[in-house]
């Protein structure tokens, strides 16, 4: 089977392939899924864009840190880079998910996404995942300037 750029890249360095095998492999396919992998992803990317924000952007407020790390860590973003690594080629999706189009669905890819960076994590570390994660957002990162990052609709509102 043909592989994605993104776990091409990442396959070999596995000390313990079965943890990115676990990453790529959604509820829908049972068994052995990623839930647990996506949690901790999702914890360790929030914490390492956190880490470059603060080292990138010593003078910045905080509020305009929370906005650029919202903005890197949501959703759409992840499942964009995810689609840029080609990704979605490399899921194991149940029957269901597969002919509906899972392989490109947004929430699915930016999951597997944060379930690939906790796979990391785990086999290689902190150093190994930042590697990881700052090579992912390495265009995003060298196009931000945190004065220029819009409010999020609940707080125009409320302001």
């Amino acid at each position: 089977m043909a592989r994605g750029r993104l776990v091409s890249q990442l396959a070999p360095r596995f000390a313990r392939p079965e943890l990115l095998e676990r990453a790529l492999t959604h509820r829908s396919a049972g068994g052995g899924h990623n839930e647990r992998l996506e949690f901790l992803g999702d914890a360790v990317l929030g914490f390492l864009v956190s880490e470059e924000l603060f080292r990138r952007f010593g003078d910045a407020c905080e509020g305009d840190l929370t906005r650029l790390r919202a903005r890197l860590v949501r959703e759409s973003t992840l499942a964009d880079l995810a689609r840029a690594g080609g990704l979605g080629e490399d899921l194991r999706l149940g029957g269901g998910e597969l002919k509906s189009g899972g392989r490109n669905r947004d929430s699915i890819l930016a999951d597997a996404l944060e379930a690939v960076i906790g796979a990391v994590y785990l086999d290689s570390g902190v150093d190994g995942c930042r590697e990881l994660v700052l090579g992912l957002y390495a265009d995003l990162l060298a196009g931000i300037e945190p004065g220029h990052i819009e409010k999020d609709p609940k707080t125009r509102l409320q302001e």
